[in-house]
């Protein structure tokens, strides 16, 4: 099955120019490598709702991704606003996906409790907040990628049991 996916890096240097988006880049490598995912959309955004709440909504809707994947904006600093703009839009939330995340990453770095990273489905797409960093977008990634394939399988309405 070839997944059709966006990423969305939400950061106001990253944005600028001012930083290389190599988070972006671990994502891209994970859902090729491990899922067999194509990359249909590419964006970053800075840290402001409304703009990553209209990427979010392009991804889903108009470039129908099935999994969008997010990265940056999901600490605790006043300008990581990843998880309320992505609930703005959601229709469900999937809590168990972000509690695995964090569960699994604390067991190595206990301030994965600081990440407050959400994922759910707007209409056929599935949308997974990561952390901002390359190592954190990669351990949160992988603690969920062996149940992304039946996830989308799910959420994309291609599921048989």
């Amino acid at each position: 099955m070839l997944w059709k996916v966006a990423i969305l890096t939400a950061s106001d240097k990253g944005a600028r120019g001012e930083r290389e988006d190599t988070s972006a880049q671990v994502i891209r490598e994970l859902v090729e490598e491990e899922i067999g995912g194509e990359i249909i959309e590419y964006r970053i955004v800075p840290d402001e709702s409304d703009e990553i709440v209209a990427a979010l909504i392009e991804m889903t809707d108009y470039f129908q991704a099935d999994l969008v994947l997010t990265t940056g904006g999901t600490e605790l600093a006043n300008r990581d606003v990843t998880p309320e703009a992505t609930k703005r839009i959601i229709e469900r939330e999937v809590p168990g996906m972000a509690e695995a995340m964090r569960m699994t990453v604390m067991q190595k770095n206990r301030a994965a409790m600081l990440f407050r990273g959400i994922c759910g489905i707007r209409g056929r797409s599935l949308i997974v907040n990561l952390p901002g960093t390359p190592k954190g977008v990669h351990e949160n990634l992988a603690a969920v990628m062996d149940q992304l394939p039946e996830a989308l399988l799910m959420v994309t309405g291609q599921y048989r049991q």
